[in-house]
């Protein structure tokens, strides 16, 4: 007998080799995709290691620098952990959920509390400015330039500071005063002794006074004198006093003599020993006043103006004040040294045997500082050259 050999044919072989082939392809594609897989599990454990890993940021707190390490990734963990607490008015240079990353500069102001007392109310505000200034630039609150602010615009913000603006409001109004007018008695040789009449009739003035009142928050706090004017001139009352001799009844005499005639010549001659001569001039005056205190004042000074107490206007080289108790207004006088000068104007620090020179320019006023000088009082009429 012979061995029966199975029959092996072409089909079957094909199949074997086919199957092969799809086994090899399905296990290449597991093997493609786990290794995908491995990859990304590797790349996820590197980013948490890494996540995990120590962190150095930098945080400053006011001003005040510190370095911290730190293994957190987001900003409010890092507070947290460090236990940082933020107000509602603080700034933060990032976002409180943000992450954090090595090297980070993290900035945070602490907000002050304080009061600002403005325009009749007070409030609690917070601020994280440096500055008074910065503050109420920031709060869009505008200062006039008369305004002022307590502390001061550059002082430093502090907790519980109390801030104070003050409105100040200038008004200029006029006032009217009267002028009194002045008597004076002047010798009228034209009447007899005891003989008194009026030469003219006195009648008041009136100044214009400009006054800036100054109020602060909407209350009157100083006033203060800018300006005056005369609007009507000041006219004195004159009265002439007689000063002629009343003449003697005429008696006959049965012979007279030369010797007789000029003896009673001489005796009607009347000499006076109050007559000096000055600059050239020869005058009566009517008293002499010793070691007179003098100083000076220049119509550019503040609430000066062009014009005096009685009416006039100042000009240099004949005006003067003095005081009206011992020198007349409208009176001459002459100073040693200075020359002919118009009693003309007052002054409220001019009492006594005091005088104040008037000068146009205020650097002579102030350089001609305090002299002491004999005055001779003259009167209404100034003394003509000879």
């Amino acid at each position: 007998m012979g061995v029966f050999q199975p029959e092996v044919s072409h089909d079957s072989q094909s199949s074997s080799r086919s199957f092969a082939l799809r086994w090899k392809q399905v296990n290449l594609r597991v093997l493609l995709l786990a290794g995908v897989i491995s990859i990304a599990i590797a790349l996820l454990i590197l980013l948490y290691v890494h996540g995990q890993s120590s962190k150095q940021i930098v945080l400053v707190i006011d001003g005040q620098v510190q370095t911290l390490e730190t293994r957190e990734s987001l900003l409010s963990d890092v507070l947290a952990n460090e236990q940082i607490s933020l107000q509602p008015h603080d700034e933060l240079s990032a976002g409180i959920s943000d992450e954090i990353k090595d090297g980070d500069r993290v900035v945070i102001n602490r907000a002050q509390k304080f009061s600002l007392t403005a325009d009749g109310a007070t409030k609690m505000l917070y601020s994280t400015e440096d500055t008074i200034g910065q503050v109420v630039s920031k709060a869009g609150i505008s200062l006039a330039p008369n305004d002022k602010i307590f502390p001061s615009l550059d002082t430093t913000v502090s907790a519980n500071m109390e801030i104070k603006i003050v409105r100040i409001n200038k008004q200029t109004v006029q006032r009217t005063t009267s002028l009194p007018f002045r008597v004076i008695k002047t010798a009228d040789p034209s009447l007899y002794k005891g003989t008194v009449r009026v030469a003219q009739a006195g009648k008041p003035g009136v100044m214009i006074q400009h006054i800036e009142k100054t109020y602060q928050d909407g209350e009157l706090a100083s006033m203060r004198m800018i300006g005056k004017e005369v609007q009507t001139v000041t006219k004195d009352k004159i009265i002439a006093i007689g000063t002629k001799a009343i003449p003697k009844p005429v008696v006959a005499v049965a012979t007279t003599s030369k010797t007789k005639a000029k003896t009673s010549s001489k005796s009607v001659k009347v000499s006076s020993n109050n007559v000096t001569s000055k600059a050239g001039v020869d005058f009566e005056y009517k008293k002499v006043i010793k070691n007179v205190s003098m100083t000076a004042y220049s119509g550019e000074e503040p609430g000066i103006g062009n014009r005096t107490a009685s009416g006039t206007r100042v000009t240099e080289g004949r005006t003067i004040a003095v005081d009206p108790d011992v020198i007349p207004i409208g009176w001459w006088v002459y100073i040693e040294g200075l020359g002919f000068r118009r009693a003309e104007d007052t002054g409220g620090a001019i009492k006594g045997n005091k005088l104040d020179i008037y000068y146009d320019s205020l650097s002579h006023a102030r350089n001609f500082g305090r002299k002491s000088r004999t005055v001779y009082v003259i009167g209404p009429v100034k003394p003509e050259l000879n």
